[in-house]
């Protein structure tokens, strides 16, 4: 990354990996958008093939991966790959998107929810499971996005599909007045939904939860730690000296 400055717009448009720490509350597309802006201007052209290899809800930050130029041949390829996330669930309370796009709906009794109980229910999310994506989601169904059809109140039937955990810790636990909060580390397979993790496992405890924060470390091989924000991404294109 620290190389982009050095670019020339023929090495771009051969493929570059950009590797981007996407803040919270910007979209996957506004971040794509941020760079693809960059480049044309920089270079003063109309268009470059660029796209991102995974999408991050809004609310989540973290490792977004994005394509520029022959690159975006390997954007399947990038998708396919394990990801890893930490990030906090709340148990206590629901909500209709399962994360805090959407207000509390309901509270829920934890009295009876021990730690021990905890780390027995996770056992239950290992391996190969079945899980139900959100219905605040960006998958389509009778050509409408889910969440079109939630925000309509539209009942629409969601079919179950496998997915894999490959990892599950529990990194501590926080006992509060109303909550308790799980912060956990999850690394999993292509398709699946953190907040389905979260929203599962708080009815696995005979209560509620939803998921409070979350964030992307990894794909694959490639870590947050070496990503940059898109304001610096967008720096060092401008002071491109090519």
């Amino acid at each position: 990354m620290e190389q982009i400055s050095n670019y020339t717009l023929e090495r771009f448009q051969e493929g570059f990996l950009f590797l981007v720490d996407k803040p919270l509350n910007w979209s996957s597309f506004q971040a794509v958008n941020a760079i693809k802006w960059s480049v044309k201007k920089k270079f003063n052209i109309k268009k470059i093939k660029i796209g991102h290899a995974g999408t991050l809800d809004p609310l989540a930050s973290g490792l977004l991966l994005i394509c520029c130029g022959k690159m975006t041949k390997q954007i399947a390829d990038f998708q396919g790959q394990a990801k890893t996330y930490t990030g906090t669930i709340r148990i206590g309370a629901s909500t209709p998107s399962y994360d805090l796009e959407t207000p509390i709906d309901q509270y829920y009794e934890i009295k009876h929810i021990t730690e021990e109980l905890i780390f027995q229910t996770k056992k239950q999310f290992a391996g190969i499971i079945n899980q139900r994506p959100p219905l605040f989601s960006a998958l389509k169904k009778e050509g409408k996005r889910l969440y079109e059809h939630a925000r309509a109140g539209n009942q629409i039937a969601i079919p179950e599909r496998k997915i894999e955990i490959h990892q599950f810790d529990i990194e501590s636990i926080q006992n509060k007045e109303r909550y308790i909060d799980l912060n956990f580390k999850i690394k999993c397979s292509k398709g699946t939904y953190i907040r389905s993790i979260a929203h599962d496992f708080g009815k696995a405890l005979d209560s509620g939860a939803h998921l409070s924060g979350l964030r992307r470390t990894a794909i694959g091989t490639y870590g947050v730690d070496k990503a940059l924000s898109p304001e610096k991404i967008k720096n060092l294109i401008a002071s491109n000296r090519t």
